[in-house]
């Protein structure tokens, strides 16, 4: 059964843009910290480990697949972030501190929604386009 997860969730990944893909991951990172949390509130730290290391696969994700060429100060500074994500998880790995686990879920949360309001903005721009390339005439329309 779980391979049949792992091939529906390859196949839904393949006609993504880019930055729907990174949004899955940043979903991802978040939904498996809250799992996380909820497991260690119920007193089960060992699923709430695995959890938080499922969550740091997803930021390691994020980290390695930066380019610093073509995203310059911004790629720099997420790596700051996720750097910093990385070892607050295992503070919170060894501490079980849920207020690290709330606070990496409010940090992704807030990087998740300037990725959203892009890719909003980026639609935005293609339905402008569409609507201009929709209202300029054709050079072939012909009159009866």
């Amino acid at each position: 059964m779980n391979s049949k997860i792992k091939n529906y969730d390859n196949i839904s990944t393949l006609g993504m843009s880019q930055l729907d893909l990174v949004l899955k991951v940043y979903n991802g990172a978040i939904a498996s910290f809250k799992e996380a949390a909820e497991y260690y509130k119920a007193g089960n730290s060992m699923k709430g480990y695995e959890l938080l290391e499922k969550s740091k696969r997803f930021i390691t994700h994020l980290y390695t697949t930066l380019d610093p060429d073509k995203g310059g100060e911004i790629a720099e500074k997420l790596g700051k972030i996720y750097a910093f994500l990385l070892n607050q998880t295992n503070h919170a790995q060894v501490t079980k501190e849920l207020k690290i686990i709330d606070d990496n879920i409010a940090i992704l949360g807030n990087i998740r929604d300037g990725w959203l309001f892009l890719k909003q903005q980026q639609k935005g721009n293609q339905l402008t386009e569409a609507a201009v390339v929709a209202s300029t005439p054709s050079k072939f329309t012909t009159s009866a």
